[in-house]
């Protein structure tokens, strides 16, 4: 596996497999048509990133206005106009992305249409590995489509410094194609496999997220419960061993009460099923991920889901005040 750093001013030039250095990398000249679909929270920086580095990008959304607000990008009317060489897409779930394959304006329509062979069709969602396997077998059988997962961590703020983590699954040739994109809106890039490996380590990165916030959100309700300043309680959690970068991306909302916007507590609920059937299939008993998914569960009940995960503060917050009533 090989780490790459992307070739950016701000950052240390990339370093690449033979241990020498490269600089001022022209991404102008990617051999390969590019569109991005779905210009959310997390597509849109990543848009805003290629079309920095020099891609000529195609940009749909199924709310135009959205992509439209992007400068620089192309924007199209349907996912048959958008299909290119190279189609990433930046949505929630699976069942979004097969919804832009079929039909007369689906992606499918659109690479026949245009007369492209081989088209890569780039997963960044967070998905069930075993249902993108199956898709990416699918697709290769019966259209010569070829699906690459690789999914992403680092959150908006990630996305918009270029500093994402893409953990990555498919054909190694294919990835090898795709890094100096990649590197784009990436400052850790590795390769662990067929499609699917990248969103079982996606799996590994959300065990970790998931159990963080609701651990931060249980600190800060027995904090706020016991009278603490939280900002004070924060310093000190930020100098010792349990920062992270959960804390320090977030930590405000804590403070504030202010859990609109961000990553969804629905989201976050259908990662920990996906943990769930991995450890299921692997056979592997998972306690904590386990005790988390309950909280997001009662999170959900309580009318909280579109909230931020870090919103299972209130949830923990009102579960104790039921309790003690």
């Amino acid at each position: 596996m090989v780490q790459y750093v992307p070739p950016r001013p701000r950052r240390p030039d990339p370093v690449l497999s033979h241990g020498t250095q490269v600089t001022n990398i022209e991404l102008s000249g990617f051999p390969y048509s590019v569109a991005l679909l779905g210009t959310g929270p997390m597509g849109a920086p990543i848009a805003r990133n290629l079309i920095a580095g020099g891609v000529p990008l195609t940009l749909w959304n199924r709310t135009g206005a959205k992509a439209r607000a992007i400068a620089g990008g192309s924007v199209v009317e349907t996912p048959a106009e958008a299909a290119r060489e190279v189609v990433l897409t930046v949505l929630p779930d699976l069942p979004q992305v097969e919804g832009l394959l079929h039909g007369r304006d689906g992606l499918l329509a659109g690479w026949k249409s245009a007369g492209i062979e081989d088209p890569i069709l780039v997963i960044h969602g967070t998905v069930s590995p075993v249902a993108v396997a199956a898709l990416a077998a699918e697709c290769r059988r019966d259209h010569g489509v070829t699906v690459v997962d690789a999914p992403l961590s680092g959150g908006t703020i990630g996305a918009e410094d270029g500093r994402l983590s893409t953990m990555v699954g498919g054909p190694r040739e294919v990835v090898e194609r795709l890094r100096p994109l990649f590197d784009l809106y990436s400052s850790t890039v590795i390769y662990f496999g067929d499609t699917g490996a990248g969103s079982v380590v996606k799996a590994c990165n959300q065990i970790v997220v998931a159990a963080t916030v609701t651990a931060l959100s249980e600190a800060m309700a027995l904090a706020g419960a016991s009278g603490l300043d939280l900002a004070k309680v924060q310093s000190i959690l930020a100098g010792g061993l349990a920062n992270s970068e959960i804390l320090q991306q977030k930590g405000q909302r804590w403070i504030d009460a202010d859990f609109v916007g961000g990553g969804s507590a629905k989201n976050q609920l259908k990662d920990l099923a996906f943990i769930a059937e991995i450890a299921a299939g692997a056979g592997v008993d998972l306690p904590v991920s386990r005790s988390v998914q309950r909280a997001f569960e009662a999170m959900i009940l309580q009318g909280l889901g579109d909230l931020d995960h870090t919103g299972i503060y209130l949830s923990i917050r009102a579960t104790n005040s039921t309790a003690g009533a």
